[in-house]
């Protein structure tokens, strides 16, 4: 049997980077700490998801200070809201139809 799972991007094969994908997609921008605490990882976990889809351009980064602290927030890119929209639209075919496409 032949399994084909046209649309879905690698991209967002981890529930980590599906997170952020979605926790972005609903809000303008995130600074670190918020998208650590609502998907309970690490430092270091967030920050190697974090540059995957920044490499894929899927996600932006604007630094900035809060007084003397740095901040760094993030947003979606248009880019990558056509890949998370075609994924979600695959996602959601795939469940409608009960079967793998």
């Amino acid at each position: 049997m032949k399994i084909s799972i046209i649309g879905l991007h690698k991209a967002f094969e981890s529930r980590i980077r599906l997170g952020i994908m979605s926790a972005l997609s609903v809000n303008d921008k995130l600074d670190f700490n918020s998208l650590k605490e609502y998907l309970d990882v690490t430092d270091g976990n967030l920050a190697s998801h974090i540059k995957a889809l920044e490499k894929e351009e899927f996600i932006g980064v604007e630094k900035s200070f809060v007084g003397k602290k740095p901040n760094t927030k993030y947003y979606i890119t248009e880019d990558g809201k056509k890949a998370f929209n075609a994924h979600l639209e695959a996602l959601e075919k795939f469940i409608k139809s009960g079967k793998l496409v």
